[in-house]
């Protein structure tokens, strides 16, 4: 049964638990800190082939591409952003939604952002193009 249905078509079916699907690219939103945000741990999960079907293909991180990236956990960023993980399977990084290219196909945004920053990250999603999103709770303040 089809599970995930965009305006291109089916993106993912499942049969018996396990996903059959044709790639599909995920940006994840409001990324984190490694090994402290829920973006960060969505992104561990994409890069180590746990989602069946889905490519980590971008990473938006609004803090700790910009004012933040001399901290600690800025560093650690830095860090991940380098490895030869995130390296080798092209994943690219952007400040914000709108300086990543517009989405020419099925691509899904997980929004990990502050409460009170969803409802903007949702609407920036969605006028950039994203056939899909997902927005990790508490989706709004009300």
């Amino acid at each position: 049964s089809v599970w995930l249905q965009g305006p291109f078509g089916p993106l993912a079916s499942s049969k018996v638990g396990v996903m059959a699907a044709a790639m599909v690219d995920v940006a994840v939103v409001s990324c984190g800190a490694p090994k402290r945000g829920m973006g960060w741990y969505h992104c561990k999960q994409l890069l180590e082939g746990s989602i069946e079907g889905a490519r980590l293909s971008d990473v938006v991180e609004p803090w700790l591409l910009t004012k933040g990236a001399d901290s600690e956990a800025g560093q650690a960023f830095s860090n991940f952003r380098q490895s030869e993980q995130v390296v080798s399977q092209k994943v690219m990084f952007h400040k914000s939604i709108e300086d990543m290219p517009a989405p020419t196909g099925p691509k899904v945004a997980i929004i990990c952002g502050r409460t009170a920053d969803n409802p903007r990250l949702f609407r920036e999603a969605v006028d950039r193009g994203f056939s899909h999103v997902y927005l990790e709770k508490p989706g709004a303040p009300t």
